[in-house]
């Protein structure tokens, strides 16, 4: 009799310390436990540390406050202009509420890799081209805010939204490459341009100054002829007035 009271006894004491030890669970310092008691949200969630879940009565969800990097899967956007081209980017969000992370949404990170998707083709296909290429911190900054507001009730933070790469169509990158070979060309003909006006202006000062002096324009064509003649391979023609002729035939007759 005493026997079957001892077993009785162990049994009952190796079932306890078996729902005790099922019951602790360790939570890292990053994890947070959401327990649902009876069906009920418990008012705090557990952690890091020890958290008693007692089972079967308890039902927890292991949630991670760690900052999640989701790379949103390349989208087909069609720009204001017309242009159609693929564009990524990558998402930086983490839980700051586990409670409403766990109750509020059923796949908080699904959710949010779907709202980025829709998110990224509705604010990029209202921009045009241009400022998509060149006007990337302004629409990462737009594309923070939006998908900012819509996860809070969820529980989470986005912190930061980043377009990594615009994938265009051949003829496109054609056409740009056109457009910024030309754009260097127009820069080009403005400098020249510019060149050739602060040249002249100097030139009429150089004119003014020689003309106060007859002497200085026979000594600046002096020098002109000192620069030909020093290449050697050049015909020299001196121009002699006319003025000059006459009288040298004058005296000939």
């Amino acid at each position: 009799m005493n026997g079957g009271v001892g077993m009785g006894t162990v049994l009952v004491v190796v079932i306890v310390a078996f729902w005790l030890f099922s019951s602790i669970k360790i939570m890292n310092e990053y994890e947070r436990a959401v327990v649902f008691r009876l069906g009920r949200l418990l008012d705090r969630a557990k952690g890091p540390g020890i958290a008693f879940v007692f089972f079967p009565i308890d039902r927890m969800v292991r949630v991670s406050l760690r900052t999640v990097v989701h790379d949103v899967p390349p989208q087909d956007v069609i720009t204001r202009d017309n242009v159609s081209v693929k564009v990524n980017a990558v998402v930086y969000y983490r839980v700051i509420d586990s409670k409403r992370a766990v109750v509020e949404v059923e796949q908080y990170h699904y959710a949010t890799s779907q709202l980025a998707q829709t998110t990224l083709r509705a604010v990029l296909g209202q921009v045009e081209l241009d400022d998509l290429l060149s006007k990337r911190e302004r629409l990462n900054a737009e594309l923070q805010q939006i998908l900012d507001r819509h996860t809070d009730p969820w529980g989470v933070k986005v912190s930061m939204v980043e377009v990594k790469h615009v994938d265009l169509p051949a003829e496109m990158q054609r056409a740009i490459a056109k457009q910024a070979e030309a754009e260097r060309e127009k820069r080009a003909k403005i400098i020249h341009a510019e060149g050739e006006f602060q040249a002249s202006a100097q030139l009429a000062k150089a004119a003014e100054v020689i003309s106060a002096n007859p002497t200085t324009l026979q000594l600046r064509y002096l020098q002109t002829l000192t620069e030909i003649a020093a290449e050697k391979n050049s015909t020299i023609i001196f121009p002699v007035p006319i003025d000059f002729l006459d009288a040298l035939k004058k005296k000939i007759v």
